[in-house]
């Protein structure tokens, strides 16, 4: 065998054999995290201009459900992008991206109308929200987070073996 086609060959089995989960676990709850919180900040430079046309739910107030949502696209994205209670933190997003998809199929907020399925139809965006967060309840956050640091300390506090206690994370 030429030594081209070993270096091919390791290559190929380094690139293919080895995975890099736990870092692209952090990517993607940084990725999430940073852009769902840029929607919170869009919201709270805007309050004033948008607090009175807000979508509403359960008739509540516009003003009402504005902080809400300004409050869960924050705070959530915060604690998913250090890993805080990660599986917690998505739930809220998933409901809200929910709700959002609901009002933009039912053409309930006439600015987010939807015509026809194409790529620059804003009821994608809730969608790959939703796909997003639904990985992150699944694949967990990692080994990079403050979720595995603080169960480590909390296994190692109570003298038990990392091991036994937490499955392959």
């Amino acid at each position: 065998m030429s030594r081209f086609s070993q270096l091919v060959a390791a290559t190929f089995v380094k690139c293919t054999g080895f995975t890099y989960s736990n870092m692209a676990r952090l990517f993607i709850r940084l990725f999430v995290g940073v852009m769902f919180m840029q929607f919170g900040i869009r919201h709270l430079v805007s309050y004033d201009s948008i607090a009175d046309s807000f979508p509403t739910v359960f008739n509540w107030q516009s003003q009402t459900c504005l902080i809400l949502m300004i409050i869960i696209e924050l705070v959530c994205s915060l604690f998913i992008m250090v890993g805080f209670l990660t599986r917690l933190s998505v739930i809220p997003p998933i409901i809200t991206m929910i709700a959002a998809e609901y009002y933009i199929i039912n053409k309930l907020v006439p600015q987010l109308s939807v015509w026809g399925l194409d790529a620059t139809d804003p009821g994608y965006l809730p969608i790959m929200f939703i796909g997003i967060y639904l990985y992150i309840l699944l694949a967990g956050p990692g080994k990079i987070s403050l979720d595995y640091f603080i169960s480590i300390f909390l296994i190692s506090r109570d003298g038990k073996d990392e091991k036994e206690e937490l499955e392959e994370v």
